[in-house]
């Protein structure tokens, strides 16, 4: 574990443990490096050299006032794969990891990278737009912003409660652990990176970006995700790839890599090796 300072002052936290491949995984909000344990403690047994940061705002970094948007999220990646030297390393980004790791790729290159994973992720878009009619209205994400701004602690139990990781679904036991695990990670954060990263991860266009990559990317994606809607985001940008694949999963939440880790983790596995 170690931190690195961006060319902005901002100290980036991050867990580096292991040797062989490096697999990078970018977390989602508002969460921390540490809602990747299971996936850490797995690849890291099987021969990989496991890296997982917080994001700037996020868990153990910086508390910045600004550059809660898609092109620091990317410099800061950027920032830690040099730091660190990593070669063919796996990119592997959950929900607003995704689109980091997209954007990422997209405007750093793709020298130091092999492959990359989308899991739940944001892109190509989340809000409607003309160009994107199957998107939710703006008002969904004003609506975010206004729970975490009167009451972040209320907002962070309800969300990981129910629709995060589909505790809310008939018949679906809820983890206390899981959620109390959620509501620890959000609130190590700040407020402000969290209320602008709403925007960040809702109004970002990743379109191009996706265009751009050539190195093959996965992309899972459960069905049931009522954070980021299947069908506006996993089979499109599976399309937009040059070289991608889409895996679905049927009946699984927004929060799969924590309540099905274990089906995660195999085909994670399963595809790195193929």
């Amino acid at each position: 574990m170690g931190t690195i300072t961006t060319t902005d002052g901002t100290e980036i936290f991050y867990k580096d443990w292991g040797s062989g491949q490096p697999i990078v995984f970018s977390h989602g909000w508002p969460l921390s490096a540490d809602d990747w344990d299971a996936q850490l403690l797995f690849f890291v047994q099987h021969g990989f050299r496991v890296i997982a940061h917080d994001r700037r705002g996020h868990g153990r970094s910086t508390q910045t006032s600004d550059g809660h948007d898609m092109d620091h999220y990317a410099a800061d990646l950027a920032a830690l794969t040099e730091h660190l030297d990593l070669q063919d390393a796996i990119h592997v980004g959950h929900s607003t990891g995704g689109g980091e790791v997209v954007h990422y790729i997209a405007q750093h290159g793709e020298a130091r990278v092999a492959r990359a994973v989308l899991i739940s992720a944001v892109p190509p878009i989340m809000v409607q737009t003309e160009s994107n009619p199957g998107g939710l209205p703006k008002s969904v994400f004003d609506d975010l912003q206004a729970q975490l701004a009167a009451s972040r602690t209320d907002f962070y139990r309800a969300l990981p409660s129910g629709p995060f990781y589909g505790y809310n679904r008939p018949g679906v036991e809820p983890s206390e652990a899981v959620i109390e695990n959620w509501w620890r990670q959000g609130m190590m954060g700040g407020a402000k990176a969290h209320y602008d990263g709403i925007v960040a991860f809702s109004q970002t266009d990743f379109t191009e970006d996706l265009k751009k990559i050539t190195v093959p990317v996965l992309v899972m994606h459960g069905d049931d995700d009522q954070i980021v809607p299947y069908e506006d985001s996993a089979p499109l940008s599976a399309k937009l790839l040059q070289n991608g694949t889409l895996k679905t999963y049927p009946g699984f939440p927004h929060g799969m890599p924590t309540t099905q880790a274990e089906t995660i983790n195999a085909d994670l596995l399963e595809w790195i090796r193929s």
